[in-house]
């Protein structure tokens, strides 16, 4: 399957599209798709551009596997024949990769189905807007679990592409193994004044400076150092004029954890940090909006991937390491039905830095087969109650 494996990433490299926008995607995939014998395709799943494929036997267990579809605002920067076509927007996640692969083992999948060797049910969700919520605070995965995708589903499975590690080389981790999402927004009030006469105003830019100190401490000196957590500072906007203290400051950030308990600890300390500007005269308003849930793997699924990783590729180095403070809303999925993400290591091995959201990012496309065999042993293996 290299070959067809290859053209089809290369295609969908050179013309990706941004969350919620995959129309062009969508319609690739869903063509692919159609062309698998007895597969069952349905287009609009919780929103236009989601994509389900469904091939069963009529009874069974059912296994989801999921891959998402959209690329990032990013101008490529690479020099290659299936460079992006579309400018400013480029698949540097590797998401054009996790629908290639979700394609083959599609194929995989329904060869075994053709040829009477499984029993059972296999949905394969392509989604949209994995990278970016919407005006609503939802990426894709909620809108294609709220129009009933993951119904009578016992297990779910995905992967992510990895350019930090080998070919060779794969992630499984069982338990919270990537970070809950939150966004936070301030806006930090005094009333202004005259850049000469500060004594005569309250100045929201001299209030922040407390905030932020006690906000950057607050991982270090109220987080055990056990947990995983992060809060960070993206923006912080005011004033518009040398000469004039501003009425408003507005500062927005990200807040990254994996358990619950450390997550509702961040939102409080963070609640106490911006209320340091009340002695000093000043108010403030804090949104915190959460986006993503921390992923969390399921070990017996993770078991099963283990063994088939171990029999198909027994060369294969496995680590056992969490993922990082990234978000991933395959989470929302996880939190419905036991599932588990597994990354794959598709290091290009040259000297370019090609990691994850950056313009020269780009795979080993050896590892797409890897990719599509390992899911669909494993899907096979779970609905064969092995």
């Amino acid at each position: 399957m290299q070959d067809q494996l290859s053209q089809w990433r290369q295609h969908l490299h050179r013309h990706p599209e941004l969350s919620f926008q995959e129309v062009e995607t969508a319609r690739f995939i869903a063509k692919n798709l159609e062309q698998i014998p007895g597969m069952n395709v349905t287009t609009g799943v919780g929103f236009p551009t989601a994509i389900m494929g469904t091939i069963s036997s009529g009874s069974g267990p059912t296994v989801v596997i999921r891959a998402d579809m959209d690329a990032l605002p990013i101008q490529e920067e690479n020099e290659c024949s299936y460079k992006s076509m579309n400018n400013g927007i480029m698949h540097a996640c590797g998401h054009d990769a996790h629908s290639t692969i979700g394609l083959g083992t599609a194929s995989l999948i329904g060869n075994l189905f053709e040829q009477g060797e499984l029993e059972g049910t296999v949905k394969f969700l392509f989604q949209p807007a994995e990278e970016m919520a919407d005006q609503y605070g939802s990426t894709g995965a909620p809108y294609m679990i709220k129009a009933g995708a993951l119904e009578e589903a016992d297990w779910a499975l995905a992967l992510h592409m990895s350019p930090e590690d080998e070919p060779g080389q794969v992630k499984v981790h069982d338990g919270y193994s990537m970070a809950n999402v939150d966004v936070f927004e301030a806006v930090v009030t005094g009333s202004g004044g005259h850049g000469a006469y500060p004594h005569l105003g309250k100045d929201p830019v001299w209030m922040l400076g407390p905030v932020l100190q006690a906000l950057h401490g607050i991982v270090a000196r109220r987080v055990s150092p056990l947990e995983s957590a992060v809060i960070s500072v993206g923006s912080i906007q005011s004033g518009s004029a040398s000469n004039v203290i501003p009425s408003e400051v507005h500062v927005t950030g990200t807040i990254r954890s994996y358990h619950p308990d450390t997550r509702e600890l961040l939102h409080n300390e963070l609640e106490k940090a911006f209320s340091l500007v009340r002695p000093l005269d000043g108010d403030y308003q804090l949104t915190i909006k959460p986006e993503d849930p921390a992923l969390y793997n399921d070990a017996g699924v993770n078991h099963i991937i283990r063994q088939t990783i171990s029999e198909l590729y027994p060369d294969f180095h496995m680590l056992d390491t969490p993922f990082g403070l990234g978000g991933e809303d395959f989470a929302h999925m996880t939190q419905e039905v036991p599932g588990a993400m597994f990354f794959l290591g598709c290091a290009v091995g040259d000297d370019a830095v090609r990691d994850l959201h950056t313009p020269h990012f780009d795979i080993d496309e050896n590892v797409l087969p890897i990719g599509a065999a390992i899911l669909a042993e494993s899907a096979r293996r779970l609905l064969s109650n092995q």
